[in-house]
């Protein structure tokens, strides 16, 4: 039996961690006070509360989520790429634990707003940066 590559075990906890996401945000915007800016838009659930009326950590943790989705993707796509043309290696391995590390570090940081200027770009940049090696690692399996 073929043995489970661990950038695809990341993979999988990334998307837990994108399908679970929006869970603090709901919380928030369901524990708003009645009346309050942020619930006049969503008391008769005709349209989403604006996020931008939100307590402050509501509104981070919908931008938490965005945020995740928008590299998520794209890595996503990368490592499945990686897997198809059989590239893992010891740069692809430790690619996918840091990025996954620095996307639980970057939704906590965002939520709570200890990840302030410059940690939380800092954060998204070095996300960004393992989306580039993984591009990498599908080109010099490829060739």
């Amino acid at each position: 039996m073929e043995s489970f590559p661990t950038e695809l075990g990341i993979l999988t906890c990334l998307g837990i961690l994108a399908a679970s996401l929006w869970i603090p945000y709901i919380i928030g915007v369901n524990t708003s006070e009645a009346g309050s800016p942020a619930d006049i838009d969503s008391q008769d659930f005709s349209r989403p509360a604006n996020p931008a009326l939100q307590r402050p950590w509501v509104h981070r943790a919908y931008r938490a989520h965005l945020n995740l989705l928008e590299q998520f993707v794209p890595f996503a796509f990368l490592v499945l790429l990686v897997d198809r043309v059989d590239g893992f290696t010891a740069l692809t391995y430790w690619t996918a634990i840091a990025f996954f590390w620095l996307r639980v570090a970057h939704a906590i940081g965002y939520i709570t707003g200890w990840a302030r200027l410059p940690a939380r770009p800092i954060i998204f940049t070095l996300g960004w940066v393992c989306c580039l090696i993984m591009a990498y690692a599908v080109f010099a399996a490829a060739l």
